[in-house]
């Protein structure tokens, strides 16, 4: 009897064990799918940081079939809140568990061009779409690349066809009306960023939901007049001018509506040609809208005003109709070391250029000629010129090229993901940028710099706080090559075929 009733026993915890499992393992489903309809819902509201922590909580408790939909919801929230290293982090442990599905091939290109590997993430797209020729998010990806490395019409191409098969994707049509107003197609610029706003959640008032809605205003501002107009012939013109450098800052002479000439930065860390308040008052350049601008230093954002140039001549070369920005400091820019200056990129206005450091001689045209290198590194203009290079051998990043800038430097997110080998050696410094004192900024010895052959080794860089530029530009900016990079070298920047030129000065 005794043995009878162990056994009876027994069972009886056997059965209730099993309930057990059963009604956690329901409890743990239902948990994962709160979780989701929740992500999806603030995602939905644009509440994308409450989106973010929805799908982290349904990764820690989704099972295979629902880990996909859960690690895609953590990139692309975190995309949304510009934190690109954790959807650059989660986009590897998804391409891990699902190595050939397009989607998760395309959402990997997406974090790899959020992190600024522009090459890599092309090459991610490319593998989904060998896949899944109408996957709209490999498409938009494409499109994307294809217009960084200045291939337009292709990219306009792409674009569309991403959009006929997700036409509620606001992304897309937000990359439509980037190549419009690249290719001065301002009216149907203004008329995508539309559709990009209108379907924004009403929530959304992230930096590039903000630009959007200003940039809307400014290009409806031009009404008929054709932006960067210039005279017949100038397409295949070759323009040389002479600078003098100030600084480690290279400075042009250049005429604004009609005016004297005067002093001009060339500024390849600007999208837009800039002229400070009281030369927009004194020359009558008046403002449209407000905008954002953010670069190095505390105040992050500063408020700048869009406005256009009726003329702009530098040399023989004139233009006509040309965007710009009004520097109109805030109070917490009063302490200014220097006097603010005014600057311009010919790769802004549209034109490859060749800086020649040896004899203090700029030229600029639609197509420079291939002259002879020694070293050549792909390039990618999206929104500003960029390079890619290793840190530590390690860590890939990219580098704005910044003509305005004085010395290499690399972001504290580049320095972090060093891990602690150089924790206790950086030595602090003060440095100001066009957003005020970096007060974080410090000296960090002993790192090894690659661009491909051009190697730094043991090399000082300065850290900087990119996170807020980062942010506005949609990618994690990995450092900055500025005056110290470029001077050693004839440089050329070859926006026609995609390449950054470097001839050692002798």
């Amino acid at each position: 009897m005794h043995g009878f009733r162990f056994t009876v026993a027994a069972s009886a915890f056997i059965v209730a064990v099993s309930l057990v499992i059963q009604a956690a393992e329901g409890t743990q489903s239902q948990s994962v799918e709160i979780q989701l309809q929740l992500g999806n819902m603030f995602f939905g509201e644009g509440r994308y940081q409450e989106s973010l922590e929805a799908f982290r909580n349904a990764v820690k408790v989704a099972p295979p079939d629902q880990m996909r939909q859960a690690r895609g919801g953590v990139i692309l929230s975190s995309l949304r809140v510009a934190e690109f290293e954790s959807a650059r982090v989660e986009a590897e442990k998804l391409i891990t568990e699902s190595p050939r599905a397009p989607e998760a091939l395309a959402l990997y290109g997406d974090a790899l061009w959020a992190s600024g590997l522009f090459e890599q993430a092309e090459n991610k797209y490319k593998d989904a779409l060998s896949a899944t020729p109408d996957l709209a998010r490999g498409l938009h990806g494409m499109a994307r690349s294809l217009a960084a490395r200045g291939q337009l019409e292709q990219a306009m191409i792409q674009a569309q066809a991403a959009l006929r098969l997700a036409p509620r994707d606001l992304e897309i049509h937000h990359t439509v009306g980037t190549i419009y107003e690249r290719t001065h197609k301002y009216e149907e610029a203004a008329a995508a960023y539309t559709n990009y706003v209108n379907l924004l959640p009403n929530k959304d008032s992230s930096y590039k939901a903000n630009w959007s809605r200003a940039e809307i205003r400014f290009l409806r501002s031009f009404g008929e007049r054709v932006p960067f107009e210039a005279e017949p012939g100038t397409d295949d013109k070759i323009f040389t001018v002479p600078f003098k450098l100030v600084n480690d800052k290279v400075v042009v002479r250049a005429r604004v509506n009609g005016a004297r000439e005067q002093d001009f930065v060339v500024d390849t860390g600007s999208e837009q040609t800039v002229i400070t308040r009281p030369t927009a008052q004194r020359l009558g350049v008046l403002p449209i809208t407000q905008a954002l601008s953010a670069g190095v230093g505390d105040v992050g954002l500063r408020g700048l005003q869009l406005a256009r140039i009726d003329s702009l001549e530098i040399g023989e070369l004139k233009l006509r109709n040309i965007p710009c920005l009004i520097k109109n400091p805030p109070l917490a820019l009063r302490d200014l070391p220097t006097r603010e200056t005014e600057s311009l990129s010919p790769l802004a206005l549209g034109y490859s250029m060749t800086i020649d450091y040896k004899t203090r001689q700029i030229s600029f045209g639609k197509h420079i000629p291939v002259e002879p290198s020694d070293f050549e590194l792909p390039l990618r203009l999206y929104r500003l010129a960029t390079v890619q290079g290793t840190i530590d051998g390690m860590r890939q990043a990219t580098f704005i090229i910044d003509t305005g800038g004085e010395v290499i430097s690399i972001s504290q997110a580049s320095a972090n993901a060093l891990g602690k080998r150089n924790v206790g050696r950086k030595i602090q410094l003060r440095v100001y940028g066009s957003s005020g004192w970096d007060t974080e900024a410090f000296l960090l010895p002993g790192i090894n710099l690659a661009f491909d052959a051009i190697k730094y080794q043991n090399f000082s860089v300065i850290v900087l706080n990119l996170d807020t530029p980062s942010a506005l530009l949609g990618f994690q900016v990995g450092g900055i090559v500025g005056h110290r990079f470029l001077s050693n070298y004839r440089v050329g920047i070859d926006l026609e075929r995609s390449m950054l030129r470097l001839k050692k000065a002798v």
